[in-house]
C-alpha cells in the first residue's frame, strides 16, 4: 500500500520559515516526478512546485518563486519544501503528490498518489 505522509506544517509568522517533509512508502518514485500542491478555503487546489525524478529540472508557481525551494532525496524516498519569506496568502492545506510522468505536469489528475495534506497558517 502506498503512502505519503507530510510533517511539519504549523502556524508561523510572515516573514518566516517552514520546511515541509513527505516520506513515501509502499513503493519508491525514483523513475517519477513528484510535487507539492496547495489549497486555501474556497479556492481551487493548484500546483506550487514539482521537480523531475532526478532533481535536476523543478517548476514554481510565480507567486513562491525565489522563496520556495522543493527537494528530494531518492536514497530516503523523501521530498521536501523550503518556505522563506511566507506570506499571509501561502495559508492553506499543503499537499505532497507522486507518480506524474514529468516535472512538467500541473494538475491534480496528473498525479496518482497523494498525502492527507498538512496545515500551513502565515499569520500578518
Amino acid at each position: 500500500q502506498v503512502q505519503l505522509v507530510e510533517s511539519g506544517g504549523g502556524l508561523v509568522q510572515a516573514g518566516g520559515s517552514l520546511r515541509l517533509s513527505c516520506a513515501a512508502s509502499g513503493r519508491t518514485f525514483n523513475t517519477k516526478a513528484m510535487g507539492w500542491f496547495r489549497q486555501a478555503p474556497g479556492k481551487e487546489r493548484e500546483c506550487v512546485a514539482t521537480i523531475s525524478w532526478s532533481g535536476g529540472s523543478t517548476y514554481y508557481l510565480n507567486s513562491v518563486k525565489g522563496r520556495f525551494t522543493i527537494a528530494r532525496v531518492n536514497a530516503k524516498n523523501t521530498l521536501y519544501l523550503q518556505m522563506n519569506s511566507v506570506k499571509p496568502e501561502d495559508t492553506a492545506v499543503y499537499y505532497c503528490t507522486a507518480g506524474g510522468d514529468s516535472f512538467l505536469r500541473k494538475t491534480t489528475s496528473d498525479y496518482p498518489y497523494w498525502g492527507q495534506g498538512t496545515q500551513v497558517t502565515v499569520s500578518s
